[in-house]
């Protein structure tokens, strides 16, 4: 039968595939729409199937925050190539799911690909249609939900948007600015904990063990060992520890020199990096 070209710009409308596609699937379903619509359904799990196992490591992570500034959302959401991470299409996706975490808040991945699009489609299956219309391996890595409870949190996409930060920050200063200026310095400098207390204990012997190591290496008496390696921990804590980082805005002051002249205090962050 004879297929218009008006029937295939309205198929390509509603499903976003490719034209020689959605002619293909009108010819096969003999004209069709609906059926049209159904097959190129079917033909994107296929291609779900068929590409469950490729590697999605770009992609884009996404922010939303709550009106009263209190609660904020990271999700991750991830492709194959940057160039699909670049398409309109992909971007509004994202930002649709970015939307959808802010309004749901789960309690983890698994929640999240259960829930409901507001057209009454899980995420898992719109991420199956999405490999299908994109032809790319269409993921959800992560997500997170944060809220701060006497404070704001404050959410920062590093530009490109391979890289997002919260900060919960409280205090009587600008929290806003405040805030930006800290997830900034988190997407700089990727610090590992907020305070000192934070950081592993694991981490913090074996970061002992291989300054005592180096300064036996170097002939180092014995009884002087535990004081260099104290101090190599001490400079470990202040590269990688947020509130004794030095403020990369004014290195004469540690972050939290700098949080405590505006009178703001932060109590956590969360670093999300593309793929990371």
């Amino acid at each position: 039968m004879s297929i218009s070209a008006a029937d295939v710009k309205k198929l390509r409308e509603a499903t976003g595939v490719g034209m020689m596609d959605c002619k293909k699937a009108l010819v096969e379903s003999n004209g069709d729409f609906d059926a049209a619509i159904d097959l190129l359904r079917t033909q994107g799990q296929k291609v779900a199937a068929k590409r469950a196992d490729r590697d999605a490591k770009e992609g884009i992570v996404a922010t939303g925050t709550s009106a009263d500034g209190a609660t904020a959302i990271l999700v991750e959401v991830n492709c194959e190539t940057d160039f699909v991470a670049r398409n309109e299409d992909f971007q509004a996706y994202a930002a649709s799911l970015a939307t959808l975490t802010l309004e749901t808040l789960p309690a983890d991945k698994e929640a999240f690909l259960s829930a409901n699009l507001p057209s009454g489609q899980s995420v898992a299956d719109s991420l199956t249609e999405m490999t299908g219309k994109i032809g790319e391996k269409i993921d959800v890595r992560r997500t997170v939900v944060m809220t701060s409870e006497n404070g704001n949190v404050v959410s920062y996409i590093h530009p490109g948007s391979r890289l997002g930060v919260l900060v919960n920050i409280s205090g009587g200063g600008d929290l806003e600015n405040a805030g930006r200026d800290v997830a900034m310095q988190v997407a700089a400098l990727n610090p590992v904990a907020t305070h000192r207390e934070e950081v592993p204990q694991e981490i913090q012997d074996k970061e002992k063990a291989i300054a005592a190591e180096q300064a036996r290496e170097e002939g180092k008496p014995e009884q002087i060992i535990d004081r260099i390696s104290e101090g190599k921990l001490n400079r470990y804590f202040k590269d990688n520890v947020l509130l004794e980082q030095p403020f990369v805005k004014d290195s004469s002051m540690t972050v939290g020199e700098m949080l405590k002249s505006v009178d703001a205090e932060v109590k956590t962050f969360v670093r999300f990096a593309l793929g990371g």
